[in-house]
């Protein structure tokens, strides 16, 4: 009788630990959304012409808070919300590795335009990845009148705060997830 009381309090103890996540998952990724919708207004805000390119692109991915650091060996993580012909299609995350000369730690903000549906499925099948040849443009007024899309995509990051001093090496990675 004891060992059913037992494991009637652990699964009891389990549900009560599990639960709660799921309601923060949710409220995680409502926040996510919001802050996107806020850093796409953001964008535009900086350099109005970055409107078009939100009306024309086949879909876009925003990472709304971004953080870097590192010294020697950096890295950075954010998450996202992806966006399929105007439609919000699911979450991603973006993890990035580099080793070089670098020191402190940055936040910024990270939009990626996808030229076409197959561009697109590249991304949702988890199959893009930048490498060190690929640059982001930094978001001022104006920034995104010369600007094309290279390999299917374009990418516009956008400072918040902190001070990076780098020259490294490293590449993104992004993880796309279903809503």
């Amino acid at each position: 009788m004891k060992k059913v009381n037992v494991i009637w309090i652990v699964l009891m103890a389990c549900a009560m630990t599990i639960t709660p996540m799921f309601g923060q998952s949710r409220a995680k990724k409502n926040k996510i959304i919001a802050d996107s919708k806020m850093a796409k207004v953001e964008f535009i805000k900086t350099d109005p012409l970055m409107e078009g390119l939100f009306e024309k692109a086949y879909g876009y991915a925003v990472f709304p808070n971004v953080g870097k650091g590192g010294f020697g060996i950096g890295g950075a993580a954010g998450n996202g919300v992806v966006y399929e012909q105007s439609a919000l299609v699911g979450m991603a995350k973006l993890s990035q590795l580099s080793i070089g000369f670098q020191a402190g730690g940055q936040a910024y903000r990270e939009v990626i335009f996808f030229e076409s549906k197959k561009d697109m499925e590249r991304f949702k099948d988890s199959q893009l990845e930048f490498a060190a040849q690929v640059s982001a443009v930094a978001v001022t007024a104006g920034a995104s009148a010369n600007v094309k899309y290279a390999e299917g995509v374009m990418v516009f990051t956008m400072q918040k705060g902190g001070l990076m001093y780098e020259a490294s090496v490293g590449g993104q990675q992004f993880k796309f997830n279903d809503l």
